[in-house]
């Protein structure tokens, strides 16, 4: 017979399961010797301490007194690893970890007492530091602080006391539990007057019978994190804040052991930072009838890197649909949407396998949700609905790009979908649309992008870890590629940095590089996708990585400075035309290379030239007839301000 139950005692207690049979029990004393022998089977979920010598010993008091804590303690501690013991009863909406983890500081002072955060739903039961093989319990304040990095507009504040100062470089490996319910919540739209169905659109993170889906930092704190408060009136300082967690933790490594209590029919899988695994059941109760059976199953994600996301969880409770193309796999209650996305994905398909490569690394999983969207990765939670292939196919772009291409660095992982959404445009509606459309959101680049002389040092030094070096990202100065966290970097622009190497190296040598790429080992070398691209044009393309991924100059800002035409009685074996000798100023820091154009009504002369930052250059065209006029870029390179530049020419 398969049962279960759960027993506590002392405040301890141990959840055991086997295959034939769950048994819960307390840590305790040895039991009498007439006593029946202890159940046998796997630990699930501890909730002592880490060692015999710990176990022992009585847990620190946890004290409800708010203190006086400093952003700058907040702040100084990078996330280096998570190892956790996640327990959900998603009927009771409850959550249980036992989280493992490490930190460093990553300040300029030594820490003697260590600032951690958790959803206000939540609270801290215990700490402690691990060392030498040794688990010490640590003493701790908890109190409630105002944030809304949390959807309850509220943290809950734990202030560890350290036995010895945290030195600046120095790190260190803790274990903690916590504990609580988590329900829907938008506390912190509803006080700044958002309007009911809109805030539980926008916030729809819980635990619960029917789903559960918890999006990370800046929803919901299901796990340890550290960060200075910040709230949604504040411009964008929230979001500014999650971009900067993400990047900070980006070279973390994640583990997770997740076990789900269930009653009725099991749940199918996980969805942890993107990955899914199968939940494996490994206790039921058979004597009942199914609606009615309790039972446990589990499932294991191994360690991996974080990267640049905040760490998600998503139960599912059936199965995917996966569409006749095998290209998605979507839990929907829509089936009658299904076709429909088919039809779009498989018109996408032959665009992406011509940029891309022939076919999809990964398939694309889709969670039916009526929610605000979200996106990790090859995992979008989005409302599903029939439509034709011609309406979903733009927005399907991006999402199976991420099926098709990844990368450690969200310059490329996201920039790469970016770009590949403009490829749709310009395959669908012409490339005049796509430029426009290219324009149109280096406007908003133009708008956060450092003035010329104020940026042009902000980088990653060689050598040096994005995690180390997250200060640099949060300047007036702007951000570099390889340190973005807005956005408007990650996405925009390496969108037009990608459009641009396009028109540098040709289309067939970018083709061959996004596809050797997304299969290279070397992708934690933020340098790699310029050797693999530079192998690929047979081209030296130093000067344009320098200025615009692995530092921020800013945007070119560029000029027709003079243009000069003279006759030519014969052009070879044509007849007369001029020599059109153009040169062209950029008073920004940023290197440019743009097509400069000699027209005169349909004909033209085209010839792409560089323009380092801070000076002029010079071409010549040939040109048969009359010009009228020059075109210096064509909207493809954004600029500080206009984009394209026209100046008439009078020929004699």
């Amino acid at each position: 017979m398969k049962s279960f139950s759960v027993v506590s005692a002392g405040g301890r207690w141990l959840i055991l399961a086997a295959v034939f049979g769950v048994s819960f029990a307390p840590a305790q004393e040895a039991p009498p010797a007439d006593s029946p022998p202890p159940p046998q089977g796997k630990v699930l979920f501890d909730r002592n301490l880490d060692s015999p010598e710990a176990k022992e010993k009585e847990k620190p008091p946890v004290n409800q007194v708010a203190v006086e804590v400093t952003d700058a303690e907040r702040t100084s501690l990078t996330f280096t690893s998570y190892d956790l013991d996640v327990h959900l009863t998603p009927a009771e909406s409850k959550l249980a970890v036992h989280a493992r983890f490490g930190v460093k500081n990553t300040g300029k002072a030594p820490l003697t007492r260590l600032v951690f955060q958790i959803s206000s739903a939540l609270s801290w039961e215990s700490f402690a530091v691990q060392s030498e093989g040794r688990v010490a319990p640590l003493t701790f304040t908890q109190h409630a602080i105002d944030t809304d990095a949390d959807h309850t507009g509220k943290a809950t504040e734990a202030v560890v006391a350290l036995p010895q100062p945290l030195e600046p470089g120095a790190s260190l490996a803790l274990t903690g539990f916590y504990s609580g319910e988590v329900v829907q919540s938008a506390e912190r739209l509803e006080r700044i007057g958002a309007p009911l169905d809109q805030a539980a659109n926008a916030d729809w993170d819980l635990i619960g019978a029917e789903r559960t889906a918890l999006r990370g930092f800046g929803n919901v704190l299901w796990y340890p994190t550290a960060a200075a408060p910040v709230f949604l009136g504040d411009g964008a300082k929230l979001f500014q804040s999650v971009g900067l967690n993400k990047l900070r933790q980006a070279e973390a490594t994640v583990r997770m052991r997740l076990t789900v209590e269930y009653v009725g029919d099991a749940p199918d899988a996980a969805f942890f930072c993107g990955r899914r695994e199968q939940l494996v059941k490994v206790s039921e109760n058979q004597n009942l009838p199914v609606a009615e059976s309790p039972g446990v199953a589990t499932a294991e994600f191994t360690e991996r890197p974080l990267g640049f996301r905040s760490p998600s969880l998503f139960i599912t409770d059936r199965a995917g649909t996966v569409t006749d193309n095998s290209l998605i796999s979507a839990v929907t209650d829509h089936y009658d949407a299904l076709p429909s996305y088919s039809a779009a994905s498989t018109k996408v398909q032959p665009l992406l396998a011509e940029w891309l490569g022939a076919g999809p690394l990964r398939m694309l999983n889709i969670l039916d949700h009526a929610g605000q969207p979200f996106e990790d990765d090859a995992l979008l939670v989005v409302p599903m609905r029939a439509a034709t292939a011609e309406v979903l196919a733009p927005s399907l772009v991006h999402s199976l790009s991420h099926a098709w291409f990844g990368s450690a660095h969200v310059w490329l992982d996201e920039g790469v979908a970016q770009f590949a959404s403009l490829l749709w445009v310009e395959q669908a509606q012409g490339r005049k649309v796509a430029v426009k459309q290219l324009q149109q959101t280096a406007n908003t680049l133009a708008l956060v992008e450092p003035g010329p002389s104020s940026g042009s040092s902000v980088g990653m030094p060689s050598g040096t870890s994005s995690s180390s070096s997250a200060g640099a990202s949060d300047s007036d100065a702007g951000q570099s590629l390889i340190l973005a966290s807005d956005e408007v970097y990650y996405r925009t622009k390496a969108a037009a940095v990608l459009w641009m190497l396009r028109s540098v190296v040709g289309d067939d040598a970018l083709k061959r590089a996004l596809a050797a790429y997304r299969t290279d080992k070397m992708d934690s070398d933020p340098r790699e996708f310029q050797r693999v691209l530079e192998r690929s044009a047979k081209r030296d393309l130093a000067w344009f990585f320098d200025d615009w991924v692995y530092r921020d100059r800013g945007l070119p800002d560029l000029s027709i400075a003079n243009v000069t035409p003279r006759a030519l009685d014969k052009i070879g074996d044509k007849g007369k035309g001029f020599l059109v000798s153009v040169e062209v100023k950029n008073d920004g820091d940023a290197a440019a290379e743009v097509p400069v154009t000699v027209r005169s009504g349909t004909l033209t002369s085209t010839q792409r030239l560089r323009i380092a930052g801070r000076s002029s250059a010079s071409t010549r065209l040939v040109f048969e007839g009359t010009p009228d006029e020059v075109i210096v870029n064509d909207g493809s390179v954004p600029e500080v301000t206009a984009s394209v530049h026209t100046k008439q020419i009078v020929a004699h």
